[in-house]
């Protein structure tokens, strides 16, 4: 990312990735290159997930299998919580489970009541290499873990359980993108 740029003006919007390729399912390797593609990798993260009107995106969603996600997340507060992690690791996740609706860009206009701790920490390091701590609550606490779960091979759909789970992969199964 260019240092002072609005993330994502230098980006190109990729296709995204959509349950049922694999990429999805598999976990991300490690970023063990830290240069000019990882840089583009990660602007193209934010290019798409603006395109898209997310408020995250993980490397695997469009095809990467890189250990790397970016956010623009509202918490609870309406806080704008805007940045990457390269090589996340959800180090904490505590307080209150909380059931909320939950989407994911990979499984378009569906949605679910999933379960998430209303409070998580993330380390990893930044597209120059820097550690950084990420803490979230609510919402964005939500969002870190939806896409650490990401990287691990997971979607949100995992953790539907009950009646809700079946209706969730019911929806699935019937989706025009075939997940």
């Amino acid at each position: 990312m260019r240092q002072g740029s609005i993330p994502g003006a230098h980006g190109r919007v990729r296709p995204l990735t959509l349950l049922g390729d694999p990429v999805l399912r598999q976990p991300c390797a490690e970023v063990t290159e830290f240069g000019p593609a990882l840089a583009r990798l990660v602007e193209d993260l934010f290019a798409t997930m603006y395109a898209a009107q997310g408020v995250g995106l993980a490397a695997n969603q469009v095809g990467e299998s890189l250990r790397v996600f970016v956010y623009d997340c509202p918490d609870d507060d309406e806080v704008r919580h805007l940045g990457h992690v390269v090589n996340p690791r959800l180090v904490e996740v505590d307080g209150v489970v909380v059931r909320g609706p939950e989407g994911c860009l990979s499984l378009p206009g569906l949605e679910a009541g999933t379960e998430r701790h209303d409070h998580a920490v993330v380390e990893g390091l930044t597209v120059t290499g820097e550690p950084v701590t990420v803490h979230g609550t609510g919402f964005f606490a939500r969002c870190l873990q939806h896409e650490c779960d990401h990287l691990e091979g997971l979607v949100y759909a995992d953790r539907v359980t009950g009646w809700r789970g079946r209706r969730l992969a019911r929806q699935v199964a019937r989706a025009s993108w075939g997940g």
